[in-house]
């Protein structure tokens, strides 16, 4: 970036519900993040999932369906973030997720070249 200095960014990979997408869209459209990356899961915490049937694999793995969804927000959004998705998407169960954060640092659209905080 040659020097520039650049808004602090953070990466939030969000493994939730499936059934709560819609609910953590709202949260991040009110911050005014559209952009996102969702990805559909399998994964296994302290809950118990279910026991895939594979009949030439003498395993068990108990896998649950989850949603991630990666966004990129700035630094200064993340605890606002965090605590509306504590209070909104919690139900008190095992399952209900967790939030990994990352430092970013930069980011580049392909189809410009532009760099840093113009991305997003």
């Amino acid at each position: 970036m040659g020097g520039m200095s650049m808004k602090a960014m953070k990466r939030l990979d969000i493994i939730i519900r499936p059934e709560k997408l819609e609910k953590l869209k709202e949260i991040l459209e009110k911050k005014d993040y559209s952009g996102m990356t969702v990805f559909t899961a399998m994964g296994c915490g302290y809950q118990e999932g279910f026991i895939p049937e594979f009949e030439e694999m003498n395993f068990e793995i108990n896998l649950l369906p989850k949603v991630v969804v990666m966004v990129v927000v700035w630094e200064e959004d993340v605890e606002d973030l965090l605590g509306a998705i504590h209070e909104e998407l919690a139900t008190g169960q095992v399952g209900d997720g967790r939030v990994f954060i990352s430092p970013v640092d930069d980011v580049m659209r392909i189809r410009t070249g532009e760099r840093g905080a113009e991305t997003l």
